[in-house]
């Protein structure tokens, strides 16, 4: 239920970008009869000044690196430390799980290669990992990132890697910040190779082993799409057991 226009809503979406909406998950806030808003700083649509009213928060994607100096960017890092103060958890992805990471003392740097397309990540064997992603050990998730929270915050807790980035998720407090696009739809694939932008065909020559063609992409999306949007309804739902009573 996004956006009602009388009930107070339960979630926040910060959108950074036009191109990387909320996909999956809103349609799992929907499907649970969540009430959110969605803002897009690149629409103009300002950020709110806090996150008070909200039960918890959600940080998106972007094709931005976490670094720009963008004014909507440091807000963003501004409403994830005020969420921690006030006990919401917050969930970052790619984007957005740099962002959670650099609100807290963590880097963001350029990685020597960069992951595009489904990937698999290696899922810690710890209980709080076990908590976040359920029991699975090794799925293959969708990626897009040149960046990655290269040094983690003081007390952060890392949940997952892979051989190319070796923070693909981590566990701060209530928040999860993960590197790898688990809203991703079909449709959101098919925009962004659409509009890829110029440095991913260069990629592909580049890392072949880590980046994937249009052709072996969609012949992938076809393949891990349904694991990966059951793994995103365990997640969100760890998510959701933290959220502001």
């Amino acid at each position: 239920m996004r956006d009602h226009p009388t009930l107070r809503p339960d979630v926040l979406v910060l959108q950074h970008t036009l191109e990387d909406g909320p996909g999956y998950l809103g349609q799992w806030l929907d499907a649970h009869g969540v009430r959110w808003q969605v803002c897009c700083a690149e629409a103009g649509e300002a950020y709110p000044a806090s996150v008070r009213p909200y039960r918890a928060v959600a940080v998106l994607g972007g094709e931005w690196s976490a670094n720009d100096e963008r004014a909507s960017l440091r807000h963003a890092e501004a409403l994830i430390r005020e969420a921690d103060a006030l006990g919401l958890p917050v969930i970052g992805h790619c984007l957005g799980g740099q962002l959670l990471a650099r609100a807290f003392g963590g880097q963001v740097q350029r990685l020597p290669v960069p992951e595009i397309g489904w990937c698999p990540i290696d899922i810690a064997d710890t209980a709080l990992a076990r908590q976040w992603f359920g029991a699975t050990h090794r799925p293959t998730v969708y990626q897009w990132h040149y960046d990655n929270f290269t040094t983690l915050p003081v007390g952060a807790l890392p949940l997952a890697s892979s051989p190319a980035c070796a923070h693909q998720a981590f566990a701060l407090g209530p928040h999860l910040g993960m590197q790898f696009h688990i809203e991703i739809t079909p449709a959101k694939i098919d925009a962004w190779l659409g509009h890829p932008g110029p440095v991913y065909p260069q990629a592909i020559a580049r890392h072949p082993d880590t980046v994937q063609t249009p052709e072996a992409m969609r012949a992938a999306t076809a393949a891990h799409q349904a694991s990966s949007q059951a793994l995103a309804g365990t997640i969100y739902a760890a998510w959701r057991t933290r959220w502001r009573r």
